[in-house]
């Protein structure tokens, strides 16, 4: 049976082989990081490549059919498919310690697999992924870009994020509307934040709701006191804050609320 995309499941099958061994030699593989997640196989084209690689491969696979199809041309995989929505999966029953994260992934759910990777920032110390480029740009830009906003933010929070090649869309089956590009994730070795983490994600989502406005303005539901929104720091958008800017903003929000 030939396989072909599915646009339910956001498939578009990578076949320019050099990228996908590009992908797979982007792991940075140490004796204490053996253990690899690859979310959403489809037809193996990477699969293959981190089969030769000295790591305890694990795939994540929702479409029956590439399941079939990994099953019969994969044994090496054997018990080592997860037949699930990658976002439906507790991936703590799967893996008790630190596991790197990899895939040419789903662009309908792209960003949902970076917040579910962010969920399980204690296990997952790296992850190299492919996004459509408009995502991938924005998780790793900085202060003062246009795309900076809030998955830039809390993902670099606890990661360091890199953009290492783009991809043309020719290089795909069939080719997606929008460019793509490959990423790096680096989790940072203080892994403390340094502040509330709940409050820190409603500070960044709440100002970015409405970035052209003054932090000021957006941040009246936390603080009422007209004479604290007037410090400097609160004369800015949302897109001029790095990350330690608003650790910084969201630990003066809590003291202020505490005293």
């Amino acid at each position: 049976m030939r396989l072909r995309p599915k646009k339910s499941f956001g498939q578009h099958f990578l076949r320019n082989e050099q990228i996908t061994k590009l992908i797979a030699d982007s792991l940075t593989l140490s004796d204490n990081h053996t253990d690899v997640l690859e979310i959403g196989p489809g037809k193996g084209v990477l699969t293959k490549y981190l089969l030769d690689m000295p790591i305890n491969l694990f795939v994540v696979e929702a479409d029956r059919d590439m399941i079939a199809h990994l099953k019969a041309n994969f044994p090496g995989l054997k018990n080592r498919i997860i037949e699930s929505d990658v976002l439906k999966v507790d991936i703590k029953q799967y893996f008790d310690n630190q596991f790197l994260v990899i895939g040419n992934f789903p662009y309908n759910i792209s960003s949902q697999i970076l917040f579910k990777i962010l969920e399980n920032r204690a296990q997952i110390p790296e992850m190299v992924g492919m996004f459509q480029k408009e995502v991938g740009d924005r998780v790793a830009s900085g202060p003062g870009s246009k795309v900076y906003g809030v998955t830039s933010v809390l993902i670099q929070a606890y990661y360091d994020a890199e953009v290492l090649f783009d991809v043309d869309r020719s290089n795909f089956e069939p080719p997606p509307k929008v460019q793509s590009v490959v990423i790096k994730l680096t989790r940072k070795k203080n892994s403390e934040l340094g502040c509330d983490y709940s409050l820190f994600k409603s500070v960044v989502k709440i100002t970015f709701g409405q970035r052209r406005k003054m932090l000021r303005n957006t941040l009246k539901q936390f603080v009422s006191d007209s004479e604290f929104l007037s410090q400097p720091r609160f004369q800015k958008r949302p897109e001029q804050l790095s990350v330690q800017e608003f650790v910084a903003l969201t630990n003066a929000i809590a003291q202020f609320n505490n005293e």
